[in-house]
């Protein structure tokens, strides 16, 4: 005797139903324990005290323990020329000097910089007396939002004494070679990478950046 389709169809379907419901029922009853929430659900941890020495200046901050220097240096400190971009580390609009190094601020807890010597946008030049390289940015029109250009900035100055300290990169032709290291466009381009320009301005910033390094024996 062959089986009625419409009572096979039937079947089907009710299994599908049945699926469908489970599926949309929790699996584990009962409240959420606190290890597995997300940490912007956890409570804030007590703050604590450090010394922020920014642009040559110490700044006691009292703090929660997970604040990005970012965050400390734009809602603590007021020094809102380090930009919060992607806030993954990915455009380096938030680049400060650290000890003399390039860092993503978004990465870097505050904690991890008590007592270092950090420069922001604000310390590399003023209104009046800027930078050499601000001053290039300007001359080679080397921006346009001008959202990028304090990492961009602080990028290109650290650069320069890498190259000076003969750090190799991805361009160095020779990397068992000593002593400076000539910032042509490429390793200019190289190492720039990792600042971005959403409104494209890359060839005039490689320009300005170009022409500060001619100027201090890099190039």
């Amino acid at each position: 005797m062959s089986e009625d389709p419409h009572a096979a169809g039937a079947t089907r379907r009710g299994f599908l139903q049945s699926a469908g419901a489970l599926a949309g029922t929790p699996l584990v009853a009962g409240p959420v324990h606190a290890a597995t929430r997300s940490a912007s659900e956890q409570p804030p941890a007590a703050p604590v005290a450090l010394t922020l020495r920014v642009n040559g200046r110490d700044h006691v901050l009292h703090i929660e323990p997970r604040t990005t220097l970012l965050d400390a240096l734009r809602d603590h400190l007021g020094l809102t020329g380090s930009k919060k971009g992607c806030d993954r580390g990915q455009c380096g609009a938030c680049t400060v000097l650290v000890d003399g190094r390039r860092i993503n601020a978004c990465l870097s807890l505050a904690l991890q910089h008590d007592g270092d010597e950090i420069v922001t946008i604000e310390g590399l030049g003023e209104p009046g007396h800027l930078h050499p390289l601000q001053a290039a940015f300007i001359a080679e029109d080397a921006f346009q939002c001008g959202y990028c250009t304090p990492g961009q900035v602080c990028s290109g100055v650290a650069l320069m004494t890498e190259a000076r300290r003969g750090d190799c990169s991805a361009a160095t032709p020779d990397v068992r070679r000593t002593g400076a290291i000539a910032l042509t466009d490429a390793e200019i381009r190289e190492r720039m990478s990792g600042n971005l320009c959403r409104c494209g301005a890359y060839v005039n910033i490689v320009d300005a950046v170009r022409v500060v390094a001619r100027q201090e024996g890099v190039a």
